[in-house]
C-alpha cells in the first residue's frame, strides 16, 4: 500500500503552522486521513518542524498504532485516532497551542461571536469543552480527550461539520475539516477570532454579541444555497 499522499498532505499541512505563527518549537501536529485504508499520517512526536521531511510522517490506523513508519508518532495521535474513527466525514485535524485561543481554552471559555468575522465561519460561538475529570486524566489521557471532544458536542448537540473547532479547558484548540489544509486554515481562523475577542473585551467588556440578522448574513453570503462570495 502506498501513503506517500498522505504523508506529503500532512508534512505540508504541519509545515503551514510556524509559517502562520501558530506554534512555537515543537508545540502541536496536523494529520492527513485515507479512508479507504484506514491511516492516517501524522507528525512525529517531539520533532522540530525545521527537522521535518514527507518520510518522517508515521502512519497510524485508527486506533493509534503505528502501520508505518520508524519514529514516534505526535503524544496526540490517539486524540486523532477517536475522532476520525466517531466522525467520519474529515479528512484532517490540527492541533496548536496558538496564544490567544490557548487563553481562551485555559480561562475555560466559549468565545462569543461579536462580529462578522467569526460569523462568516460559524454562526455559532467557539465551544469549550469542560475540564477532564480527574478519571479520564488518569487513564488513557489522550484517548479520553478525544472523548472529551465528541461528548461535549454531543451535550451541545452540535455538528462536527458545522463547528470544525472546539476548545479543550485548560489545555488547547483542535479544529478539523475536509482535508489536512482545511483544519489548519481553520486554526489560523480559530486564533484571529479568539485574538480579535480578547481584544473587543479589553475595549468594551460590556460589548454585545453579533445580533441574529448579521451573523445569518454574513454566514449565507459565504456557504450558503444563495452565496455570493467569491469567484
Amino acid at each position: 500500500m502506498s501513503y506517500e499522499h498522505i504523508r506529503q498532505a500532512a508534512f505540508e499541512a504541519n509545515m503551514q503552522l510556524p509559517e502562520l505563527g501558530l506554534v512555537l518549537f515543537t508545540f502541536g501536529n496536523v494529520s492527513a486521513v485515507d479512508r479507504n485504508q484506514g491511516v492516517f499520517a501524522i507528525k512525529p512526536s517531539g520533532v522540530p518542524y525545521n527537522e521535518l521531511s514527507v518520510e518522517k510522517m508515521v502512519v497510524v490506523d485508527f486506533d493509534g498504532k503505528v502501520v508505518d513508519g520508524t519514529l514516534r508518532p505526535s503524544s496526540d495521535t490517539k486524540t486523532h485516532a477517536v475522532l476520525y474513527k466517531h466522525w467520519p466525514n474529515i479528512g484532517g485535524i490540527s492541533h496548536t497551542h496558538s496564544t490567544y485561543a490557548t487563553a481562551w481554552a485555559q480561562a475555560q471559555r466559549a468565545i462569543p461571536i461579536y462580529g462578522t468575522t467569526h460569523a462568516d465561519h460559524s454562526t455559532l460561538d467557539i465551544p469549550c469543552a469542560p475540564p477532564m475529570s480527574g478519571k479520564m486524566i488518569k487513564g488513557d489521557y489522550e484517548y479520553e480527550t478525544g472523548f472529551q471532544i465528541i461528548n461535549w458536542f454531543k451535550k451541545k448537540e452540535l455538528s462536527y461539520e458545522e463547528s470544525e473547532m472546539i476548545l479543550v479547558s485548560n489545555h488547547a484548540p483542535f479544529t478539523w475539516g475536509n482535508s489536512a489544509h482545511k483544519a489548519v486554515y481553520n486554526s489560523a481562523v480559530l486564533e484571529t477570532i479568539a485574538k480579535m475577542a480578547t481584544l473587543t473585551e479589553q475595549v468594551n467588556p460590556k460589548a454585545e454579541r453579533l445580533k441574529k440578522a448579521l451573523i445569518d448574513k454574513h454566514f449565507e453570503r459565504k456557504h450558503g444555497p444563495g452565496s455570493y462570495y467569491g469567484q
